[in-house]
């Protein structure tokens, strides 16, 4: 394995959560070789202030990574913003990237995983992104990963000429699609992905994975999933800053975590189609009114509207 990458976190507000992610990601057998960079928020009102001083006095505590490097932000400049420039900073500097947010929890052998998929990729232009967690779906395969459309953003890795390519511009991403293309970039109607690009158009969200999805999937790119997921998120309780509570279905999407370290990695650059059928078959069937709202959308842009 040649050099390691470094990690990336993103705090905000959130205390136990940053713990969890930081406490986990120190069992890990190569946190001790690993460089680790925080990202702290500053607080956007008087209300989260508190829970960012918690946030920052635990930071100043930790130790056990080979060095620590904690950028306190002074004033707040939201997820999306913090995220997309934070990695920009990093990777610039060191080509490759592992990233987390502070509620995403890993396994002893998560960082195994994403190093050996970051060298084994490396030159496989066809290859944007490595996932760290998987659904809990049933996949016929005899090897450790697979590779599919899908962006998933609970701990993953990239490549600093990848993410050099990230386009934020909604309408120029959105520019070409068409039926086809949007039914697949929902990964085949049983998500609706393409609404979340409204949303940011339409100022009513402002998230940056969703950009991030949408320009490897403009360039036909393809991501490294493991079969058997190395993290889980913890996040969806209610207390992050989209305040998304998924209840019961959040229990389904968290399995046993994966410390498998001897690992056997695909080599057809192929999506296996499989995948995304379970993937339709693991989450609960999506509306699809974010289907016709994009198509009339690219009508509106095509006439001038």
């Amino acid at each position: 394995m040649s050099s390691l990458a470094p990690i990336v976190i993103f705090a905000y507000n959130r205390p136990w959560h940053i713990q969890q992610t930081i406490e986990s990601l120190k069992r890990d057998d190569l946190a001790s070789q690993s460089d680790v960079y925080i990202f702290s928020d500053a607080a956007k009102n008087f209300e989260a202030s508190e829970n960012v001083e918690m946030v920052r006095q635990y930071l100043r505590n930790i130790s056990g990574f080979k060095s620590l490097t904690i950028v306190k932000r002074e004033e707040n400049w939201g997820l999306a913003r913090s995220i997309t420039e934070g990695i920009t900073e990093v990777i610039n500097e060191h080509g490759r990237i592992i990233v987390l947010e502070d509620d995403v929890v890993v396994s002893t052998a998560f960082l195994t995983f994403m190093n050996k998929a970051l060298d084994y990729y490396q030159f496989h232009p066809n290859i944007w992104h490595i996932s760290g967690y998987n659904y809990p779906m049933r996949l016929d395969t005899d090897q450790d990963a697979f590779f599919w459309r899908l962006m998933v953003c609970w701990g993953w890795a990239t490549w600093g000429n990848r993410w050099g390519q990230l386009e934020s511009d909604a309408d120029k991403i959105m520019s070409d699609f068409d039926r086809k293309d949007i039914f697949r970039f929902n990964m085949d109607g049983y998500e609706k992905y393409s609404g979340q690009v409204l949303d940011n158009i339409s100022g009513k969200m402002s998230t940056w994975a969703i950009f991030w999805y949408a320009t490897i999937f403009r360039n036909n790119g393809l991501c490294v999933n493991p079969v058997r997921t190395y993290c889980n998120n913890i996040g969806d309780d209610g207390s992050g800053e989209r305040g998304i509570n998924r209840g019961p279905i959040q229990k389904c999407l968290m399995p046993v975590l994966n410390t498998r370290k001897i690992l056997s990695f695909p080599k057809k650059e192929v999506e296996l189609q499989q995948a995304v059928d379970a993937f339709g078959h693991c989450i609960k069937p999506a509306s699809q009114n974010s289907f016709p709202r994009m198509v009339r959308y690219l009508k509106r842009k095509s006439f001038g509207g």
